[in-house]
Parts: structure tokens; C-alpha cells; sequence
């Protein structure tokens, strides 16, 4: 079975040497390095697996085709309207760096259909599962705004003060799921929770960034900052925000969003 994985970076490459290790047949699609090599890529694959940075889906999505099941393991979508005229996706989302999976440590992630792990579990890669496909798209792109919070802050992970931004960010995100028609309840599985731990550190790229802004407000990230196309997104009203969300806005009016 052939599998056309978007995106040959550090997390594509993960999941597809998964893949590769079970023999499926992979192809790599990256718009950085690959540009005009799509529609080799998509011929004849039987799943398509959307790895690319956020920026990165707006126009890519059009270009694919919209009967092939789709695998969206982007984090950074807030919303679902974009994939509105797919026939067929799922979302693959939480708590493990590329290097983690590639290394065969223990990993959990969440997943929207059963068809997920048929292709991806593994004795050390397990997953979790909700059909809220909102609320983990919603998880995965939130969770990278409060890690640059917590960079902000400078907030070092099991200290009182981290584990108490956790507690108040995780209530943030169950009120924002729930404005938004997700399930509040979403926020408790790998997707939510323990991503959010994991991203409200080092070596998260999010956290780190929030250290520099720290420093200096108008420090300009070297690479791809997840957050900050997520803030963007949020400025923009993609998302409702309830009154309840102060963090969030907090960090808006910080970033100048």
C-alpha cells in the first residue's frame, strides 16, 4: 500500500520510517525541497498524511485529492472549515518529539479513527481516541500559544508555579473547545494535557521563543514558531474566545496580535 506523506521534516520522516519499517510503500512530498513532485507523489496512494507546517496548508489542501482518506498530523489548524470538502480525514495529535519516535520511546498520541493505529502503532508508539476531530486540531494548535506563555514567564517545568499555569491553562482550553462546538472533555486525553506539558518546556521551539520575547519583544524567530501562526489565526477571529480565556488574551495583547 502506497502512503504519501506531506511533509520530509523532522516529524514527517518519523512517521514515515514507521510506516517504511512495516513495509508500506512511502512517498515523501515537502514544498521546501520537493516543489512540483505532488501529483507523483499522489498517484496511487491509498492514505495521504498532511505533515507540513500550518503556514504551509492554506495552499497546499486545495492541491490534494479529496476522496483519498486523510491523515492530518499538522499542528497549528484551529479550525475545521478548510476540510470541509474532504470525504474522509482524521487527526493524529499529542506528546511526542520526532526524535522520541525515532528513537522508539515510549509515546502516546491521540487519534480520530481506529485506522490511525493500524497504521502507525508500534510496541512503543500507542495511542488514545476521541471522534471530537475539532477539538484535537483545536489541542494541538493552542497548546503551542501557552508554551510561549510559559516561555514568557520563564516558568520551569514540576516547579509550583508551572504545575499551577498547567491547571489554569488546561481550564482555558476546555472553555475555548467548548465556545468553539468541541468537546471540553478532549483536553484530558495525550492531545491536550500532555502535549501542553511537553510544549510548556524546553526543548520546545514555542517555549524557547518565549524566552527570547522575554528578553527582547521584538526578537524574530529563526524558524518555524507554530504559536505565532496560531495567534495570528486567533487575532484574525478564526476562533471564538470566551470571556473566561485571560491567559489567551493576555498573550494577545503581548504579542500585539
Amino acid at each position: 500500500m502506497k502512503v504519501a506523506m506531506l511533509g520530509a521534516g523532522a516529524y514527517g520522516t518519523a512517521l514515515g520510517g514507521i510506516l517504511e519499517l512495516k513495509n508500506y510503500d512511502v512517498a515523501y512530498y515537502d514544498p521546501k525541497v520537493h516543489e512540483g513532485e505532488l501529483d507523483d507523489v499522489l498517484d496511487l496512494a491509498e492514505y495521504v498524511v498532511l505533515c507540513v507546517p500550518s503556514v504551509a496548508v492554506p495552499d497546499l489542501l486545495p492541491l490534494l485529492p479529496k476522496s483519498v482518506p486523510l491523515i492530518v498530523a499538522t499542528k497549528g489548524i484551529l479550525a475545521d472549515k478548510m476540510l470541509a470538502d474532504f470525504d474522509d480525514w482524521m487527526v493524529i495529535s499529542g506528546p511526542g518529539f520526532a526524535d522520541d519516535i525515532k528513537n522508539g520511546h515510549d509515546t502516546l498520541l491521540t487519534a480520530t479513527d481506529q485506522r490511525v493505529a493500524e497504521l502507525f502503532e508500534t510496541d512503543y508508539l500507542k495511542f488514545d481516541f476521541t471522534s471530537d476531530r475539532l477539538g484535537v486540531l483545536m489541542c494541538g494548535a493552542l497548546k503551542n500559544v501557552y508554551a510561549l506563555w510559559a516561555g514568557v514567564l520563564g516558568l520551569k517545568k514540576g516547579e509550583v508555579d508551572w504545575r499551577e499555569y498547567i491547571n489554569d491553562t488546561v481550564g482555558e482550553m476546555r472553555d475555548i473547545l467548548a465556545e468553539n462546538g468541541a468537546e471540553a472533555e478532549t483536553v484530558e486525553l495525550a492531545c491536550g494535557i500532555k502535549d501542553l506539558e511537553l510544549t510548556c518546556a524546553l526543548p520546545s521551539r514555542n517555549y524557547e521563543y518565549g524566552l527570547e520575547l522575554s528578553k527582547n519583544k521584538d526578537a524574530k524567530p529563526e524558524k518555524t514558531v507554530e504559536g505565532l501562526t496560531a495567534l495570528s489565526q486567533i487575532g484574525q477571529g478564526e476562533i471564538a474566545v470566551p470571556a473566561s480565556a485571560v491567559i489567551l488574551k493576555k498573550i494577545l495583547d503581548f504579542c500585539r496580535v
